[in-house]
């Protein structure tokens, strides 16, 4: 158990974030060994757009617009730091709270399976993806930080 605290801007980012995804989001800082913020919760239309044109989303159609999502951003000496060692260890203490809570999640680091039920280490699961989009003939799209309820239960 951690003592972690959300920071004002962080609390701001959950407002409006659906009920079940705000609960797992705050049991997850309980569980975490590594501080997070939340960088993202809603989103307005404008800003998905903004994101889009700059490559940072591949999708209009973002579950941060509707309040179905949120970025975990890991916090670290002061700062927000998007580096995958301390993005396992977030993403590990959301699995731990979704599957406690028994909210289905969607993480991406490997978009195509669900995270919540899954045993494997977030970055072989992050790894696995990879490889399977590569073989695909196509390019991974990565976004550690980002964890959505899924939509076959939370339309």
């Amino acid at each position: 158990m951690s003592d972690f605290k959300f920071g004002p801007e962080s609390l701001k980012e959950l407002k409006n974030v659906h009920q079940d995804l705000v609960a797992v989001v705050k049991m997850s800082l309980i569980y975490s060994v590594q501080d997070f913020s939340v960088h993202d919760g809603i989103r307005s239309l404008e800003e998905q757009k903004q994101l889009l044109a700059k490559g940072a989303t591949k999708t209009l159609d973002s579950r941060h617009i509707t309040g179905h999502a949120v970025d975990l951003v890991p916090y670290i000496n002061n700062k927000l730091r998007w580096e995958w060692p301390p993005i396992f260890l977030i993403a590990e203490a959301v699995r731990m709270a979704a599957k406690e809570l028994n909210v289905q999640l969607r993480w991406g680091g490997a978009w195509d399976l669900d995270f919540t039920y899954s045993d494997v280490a977030p970055e072989d699961l992050m790894a696995e993806y990879s490889a399977r989009i590569k073989r695909q003939g196509k390019r991974p799209f990565l976004d550690g930080p980002h964890f959505e309820l899924k939509r076959s239960q939370y339309p």
